[in-house]
């Protein structure tokens, strides 16, 4: 039997020079390389270099991150599903697949999370919003962005703040420190952590957002989550184009705030985005419908879309019957609202809604890790949303391109069309099959099914109804 030498282990002290040829090389990531050719195509780095040009200093400064390689990296916070700019770096600088798409030569090194970091407080909040504005061009130049039916939903995100460190508004306590002062209050001179826990318990409004806060990040409030957590978080807001799917705008308030109170402030950001959209086009398209869940509709809102010329399909809670002595220029527009949704185009908008908004959340901030955030204030997360939005919607004009909308949508394609391919060859297999049996004599067996060859079969039937 032939023998082989065991290799052993080398020094680790690294050569002193390496020639450019040995250096390792990567063909790209399909999706980064289509998507790159239609950023270069559009000159999106000479785009996002003359907004941020006003950022940088012209003639000194410590070394920066190009505009063109900071958007992209967040853009790979969306396709790769990394929620922190440390993720992100990291991601730079262990992948040859997107050091190509952010443009990063072998030699250089991958950017620093914190050179990441700085370059988005350096860069305003507008700028971001003007790249998101960029992307929506490019939808609109496909038929990607319409903007006539636009509907509106919100969702919460968990902050970068923990509950055990809030304070008192009027005498900054902490939390530990305002039950100690109560027990203490209540005739426990040195209360223990099990008295704590007990006095705690039987508080009524144990932490009210008109009482508490965050020392360092006050944007962030107190709210239930989804999963029934109680949690410091944020709103983030969506309004969503409801013939193609494409983000129209975001915005980001606080978690205590009303649905019909933050209504106006993204309706009017929708209609703001669908104009800058659309400058290009001769006759651009205006938003004229938004759709709702129940959580917006109230008097006022009904009344306010009607000053604007809106048609509102907002879901009607079962108030019971009204009384519109007190407000009656309110009754006009909720009949109005309550006829449209009761129709047959209203509720078909209604499931279209919850379809490509929830989809929308489920892309940005499920897969797209950004259900927590790691940053704080209103103004930084909204810098990273537009971005991820774009993100999102470069994803449609990708998925319209090459049929993927994101990186991870390759993965399993490949046995996807083996599968398709094997039920083909089977199907032709049971017509030859069918063919001779009718040219065969009777009581003969078909070459061609074999017991083995009937079980493959049915496995491969079975591989194509589940995974293709």
């Amino acid at each position: 039997m032939p023998r082989m030498a065991m290799g052993t282990r080398e020094t680790d002290q690294p050569p002193l020079w390496i020639a450019t040829s040995d250096l390792p090389a990567s063909p790209g990531h399909p999706f980064y390389v289509r998507l790159n050719a239609i950023l270069d195509a559009h000159g999106f780095d000479r785009f996002v270099e003359d907004r941020c040009r006003q950022f940088y200093d012209p003639v000194m400064g410590r070394p920066s991150l190009a505009p063109g390689q900071y958007f992209r990296l967040l853009l790979v916070g969306y396709f790769e599903g990394i929620d922190s700019e440390r993720g992100i770096a990291w991601r730079a600088a262990d992948s040859l697949a997107v050091r190509s798409f952010v443009r990063l030569a072998l030699q250089e090194p991958a950017p620093d999370h914190s050179t990441l970091s700085r370059t988005r407080r350096l860069i305003d909040v507008e700028t971001h919003r003007t790249v998101f504005t960029w992307v929506q061009q490019r939808l609109v130049e496909v038929g990607l962005l319409k903007g006539k039916t636009v509907a509106i939903d919100a969702t919460t995100l968990e902050a970068n703040a923990a509950m055990r460190s809030i304070i008192r508004r009027d005498t900054a306590e902490t939390y530990q420190e305002f039950l100690t002062r109560l027990a203490k209050a209540s005739g426990i001179e040195t209360p223990t952590r099990e008295d704590l826990a007990r006095l705690d318990r039987k508080r009524k409004k144990k932490t009210s957002n008109k009482d508490w806060k965050h020392p360092w990040d006050p944007d962030a409030k107190v709210a239930k989550m989804k999963d029934g957590r109680t949690h410091l978080a944020h709103k983030a807001e969506h309004a969503v184009d409801l013939e193609t799917g494409a983000i129209v705008a975001v915005t980001v308030q606080g978690a205590d705030e009303g649905d019909t109170t933050t209504i106006g402030e993204t309706a009017r950001a929708a209609a703001e985005q669908v104009e800058a959209a659309q400058a290009d086009v001769d006759e651009p398209q205006t938003v004229d419908e938004i759709i709702a869940d129940k959580g917006y509709h109230s008097n006022r809102t009904m009344v306010d879309l009607d000053a604007v010329g809106i048609r509102s399909y907002v879901a009607e809670p079962a108030r019971g019957r009204r009384d519109w002595s007190k407000e009656p220029e309110a009754q006009a527009p909720v009949y109005g609202n309550r006829r449209r949704i009761r129709g047959r185009r209203g509720r078909r908008l209604m499931r279209r809604r919850g379809e490509y908004v929830e989809r929308a959340f489920a892309h940005t901030y499920d897969t797209g890790g950004m259900r927590r955030t790691h940053l704080r204030g209103h103004t930084n997360i909204l810098k990273r949303l537009l971005i991820h939005a774009g993100g999102f919607n470069l994803g449609l004009v990708m998925r319209h391109v090459i049929g993927l909308g994101t990186p991870r949508g390759l993965q399993g394609r490949l046995a996807a069309v083996l599968a398709a391919l094997w039920v083909l060859l089977v199907a032709v297999r049971r017509r030859i099959a069918a063919m001779l049996a009718s040219d065969r004599p009777p009581g003969t067996r078909d070459p061609l099914r074999s017991p083995t060859t009937l079980v493959v079969n049915s496995s491969a039937a079975a591989t194509c109804t589940t995974g293709c």
